[in-house]
């Protein structure tokens, strides 16, 4: 399957998802299924999205290209423990990200600076974006049913 298809499988699957409520505190889930779910694929990424962001740095700076995963630093307390953990969209390539807040929802990249955080969490600060070509690099095909 050529790149394009992959980009607009996973975005499709993500339009699916808006409203739903059942990924707070998983954007990275998020992200990754509209590309596994989307895709008939299974990705091998980290654990929260900021040893994503560390894993594919260096980030590239401006507005994230259609398909890209938009990353940002967002430090609250999960479980106990006080981090950043990290924040990450999946970007439209038109200025907005379709990401997991409190329900799943499309924000302009950097707006996304400006809502407001859950309880015991500061704002997000983007950081920049990689390139589809770089976190599907060691995807591989399996069959999955659809979420």
């Amino acid at each position: 399957m050529d790149l394009h298809t992959l980009i607009e499988n996973a975005i499709a699957w993500a339009f699916k998802s808006v409203e739903r409520a059942d990924y707070p505190f998983k954007c990275l889930a998020f992200v990754e299924d509209a590309y596994e779910f989307g895709n008939r694929i299974g990705m091998f990424g980290s654990d929260c999205a900021a040893e994503s962001a560390r894993r594919y740095a260096p980030l590239l700076a401006g507005a994230p290209t259609r398909g890209a995963f938009a990353f940002y630093r967002a430090e609250g307390q999960q479980g106990g423990v006080w981090r950043d953990w990290g924040h990450v969209g999946l970007a439209l390539g038109n200025g907005q990200v379709i990401h997991s807040w409190n329900r799943i929802r499309t924000d302009d990249y950097l707006a996304l600076q400006t809502l407001t955080p859950a309880p015991g969490w500061m704002a997000p600060i983007y950081l920049g974006w990689v390139p589809p070509e770089i976190f599907l690099a060691e995807a591989v095909w399996r069959p999955q049913a659809s979420a």
